[in-house]
């Protein structure tokens, strides 16, 4: 991760895929469910017509032809959210020789919708047609471009972002910059970025890196943050600002903490882009400080109110930095909330709380299956059995069982 305080991304509204034309008629039964909203059904089924969910908990009459899944001893949960992943590496065309492989890897991890917050626009564009038009399996991929807030006056940001909700989406480039407090050039290019978002349609996140820098951010009317301050600590009082100006903030905790077995199999501790930890930490103080101030800071958000959402920033493997991100979460907060975390409020910062987080009837079927109990231990989240995206089921690990039963002809 390059950018900082200044790095602002524009989230365009008009991004949310379709629905997979392979959703299916579907009846999984006999199954722990989390519905996300806090309920929990401990043996119930839930019924899919045309890739969307019309009924949850008890049985009711199934779709013409439905097909039987007997989930006995799983556990169904909403399909996974990354509010802000780095998915394209490197030049685009050559990523795509590998685009299957690795876009199944984000399935198999459990993932169904990605916000994709890095890498070249161009890239991320076409994924996402690949994806849309059946081209290429994947979760669900919501572009993203950034804007460089250093080099250019306040009317140069305006038609940027004009520009960019042209194209749709395009990537600008990113800038390190101090994480303390932006300097009055940014601020100034920040608030005219914003202003012109709301005649364009168009939502800014900022990456906020610091307290101050939060805070500045959210005084310039920035709607969302992408993610936990891990420059310094912050109070109850600037955590209730955020809140109070409805501003959701994505996670992100896993910045700060060292990573085994990722860029290297010597359990040698790398930051999460594989340079020397805690050396080559960006921008923090250093010494590793920047893990306690995450996780801790993440208490403070959750506790006074913020719509605290899962964002891993990274780069790496899927289910790599999926268990990262959990593990420092759940340092403080419990399963629980980290369900409530990972769906309505992932959804609600992506935009997309009418369609996904939670596993209710009329909502899009993205479902992740685990055969045991996240709710017992976030490792519990890193085995994905069965992956439902849209109605589809994109991922089946359940060894040599046949997918599915067909339901009865009518």
């Amino acid at each position: 991760m390059k950018k900082l305080v200044a790095t602002a991304c524009v989230l365009l509204l008009a991004c949310v895929a379709p629905l997979a034309a392979a959703a299916q008629n579907l009846v999984i039964s006999n199954a722990r469910i989390i519905v996300g909203n806090g309920s929990v059904i401990e043996s119930g089924s839930l019924v899919i017509r045309d890739g969307r969910i019309v009924s949850v908990g008890a049985p009711t009459p199934a779709p013409a032809g439905a097909r039987q899944i007997d989930a006995r001893g799983m556990t169904l949960m909403p399909g996974l959210i990354d509010g802000h992943r780095h998915i394209i590496s490197g030049n685009a065309e050559q990523w795509f020789n590998s685009a299957p492989q690795r876009m199944q890897e984000f399935l198999e991890a459990g993932y169904t919708t990605l916000l994709a917050g890095g890498g070249p626009a161009e890239g991320n564009l076409e994924l996402k047609r690949r994806i849309d038009s059946g081209q290429l399996k994947g979760p669900r991929v919501i572009p993203a471009a950034q804007v460089n807030l250093n080099n250019m006056t306040p009317d140069q940001a305006r038609a940027e972002l004009r520009r960019l909700v042209g194209l749709g989406i395009k990537f600008i480039g990113e800038e390190t910059i101090n994480p303390k407090p932006p300097t009055p050039t940014q601020l100034e290019n920040l608030r005219a970025l914003v202003d012109e978002s709301k005649k364009a349609g168009a939502l800014v996140m900022v990456h906020a890196v610091s307290p101050e820098a939060m805070i500045a951010a959210v005084d310039a009317g920035v709607p969302l943050l992408v993610h936990t301050p891990h420059y310094g600590w912050l109070t109850d009082a600037d955590a209730k600002k955020v809140a109070a100006a409805g501003v959701p903030t994505l996670s992100c905790t896993a910045f700060g903490v060292p990573l085994f077995n990722v860029f290297n199999q010597d359990n040698v501790p790398t930051f999460r882009d594989g340079k020397k930890w805690p050396d080559d930490i960006i921008d923090g103080e250093g010494r590793g400080r920047e893990a306690g101030y995450k996780a801790v800071n993440a208490r403070t958000l959750w506790d006074n109110g913020v719509v605290y959402g899962f964002g891993t920033d990274t780069g790496y493997l899927p289910v790599k930095g999926l268990a990262q991100e959990l593990k420092v979460l759940n340092l403080m907060l419990s399963m629980r909330d980290i369900v409530k975390l990972m769906g309505p409020n992932t959804a609600a910062f992506v935009q997309m709380s009418k369609d996904i987080g939670t596993l209710e009837p009329g909502k899009l079927a993205d479902i992740v299956v685990f055969p045991a109990n996240p709710l017992d231990g976030y490792w519990n989240m890193l085995n994905a059995t069965l992956v439902i995206k849209g109605g589809e089921v994109v991922v089946d690990k359940r060894g040599n069982k046949p997918l599915d039963v067909a339901g009865p002809k009518r």
